[in-house]
């Protein structure tokens, strides 16, 4: 975005690659040194109180029912998303069940079921996470969406979605980016950022002459993840682009943006 605060810097080309290098190989080497033995996983086991328990294809009520476990048949839980539970009956079929059915089980020992709401155990280990965030690009005005992937607890996979309006021109980012977090189990969690994609630029005709462009853009940046409650969290974050333009100068963005998030 070509605002009016927005400094042309040809020189730092090199320095961004070689900090994007330096981010980048940091990041593998957290991936390996992180990542879980394989092992086979135990699933906790509960067993059907209610006449039976209805397993749909899908985490909603819109889903059909395809499937009944019985009365005094066991289920194994593998994995929650908000309400519903992914559970295997004995006879290895697997579908989702709301928390009403669920709460109504009963342990081995004959003892009812209860199950927790979300806690920051649950904001620690949350394998997806997607949310949006607004603030200040260059002076400009943007709106973002995310989407992302947990690979472990220290290290994620993000793709934005941006929409830009300036007092000159209007535009558009797309970019993927990869995140760090070196303590993920704090309710304040603070991590690093680094990323790449395109941005598109298109000038407003009414106020001055120009041609649309689209440009590649690679960033590095740091931020904030604040747990609040359930499977909420505040998220607030700086970012410094680079945007690689087809002309002799770069350009060099600020960007600033706070907003909310659902993990699941």
């Amino acid at each position: 975005m070509s605002e009016p605060n927005i400094t042309t810097i040809p020189s730092t080309l090199q320095q961004i690659k070689a900090t994007f290098a330096a981010c980048l190989c940091a990041v593998v080497l957290q991936i390996f040194l992180t990542a879980p033995l394989q092992a086979a996983e135990e699933y906790r086991s509960v067993v059907v109180a209610d006449p039976y328990l209805e397993m749909r294809t899908g985490p909603g009520r819109g889903y059909p029912i395809f499937n009944v476990v019985d009365r005094g048949e066991s289920v194994q839980i593998v994995k929650q998303r908000t309400n519903w539970y992914l559970v295997r009956s004995d006879r290895g079929k697997e579908g989702w069940v709301d928390r009403a059915q669920m709460e109504r089980t009963l342990q081995g020992d004959g003892k009812q079921v209860s199950f927790a709401a979300a806690t920051l155990e649950d904001f620690t280990n949350a394998k997806w996470e997607t949310g949006a965030l607004a603030g200040d690009f260059g002076g400009a005005n943007i709106t973002s969406l995310y989407g992302s992937y947990s690979l472990n607890p220290n290290v994620a996979v993000e793709f934005w979605g941006s929409q830009i309006l300036g007092n000159f021109s209007n535009g558009w980012m797309a970019s993927f980016n990869v995140v760090h977090e070196a303590w993920p189990e704090w309710r304040v969690s603070p991590y690093f950022t680094l990323g790449a994609g395109a941005i598109h630029t298109k000038p407003k005709s009414t106020i001055i002459e120009g041609t649309d462009r689209t440009d590649q853009i690679g960033h590095v940046g740091a931020g904030f993840r604040i747990y609040t409650a359930r499977r909420f969290l505040l998220r607030a974050e700086y970012k410094s682009y680079v945007v690689f333009t087809s002309r002799d100068e770069n350009e060099e963005i600020e960007e600033w943006k706070v907003g909310f998030a659902f993990f699941f």
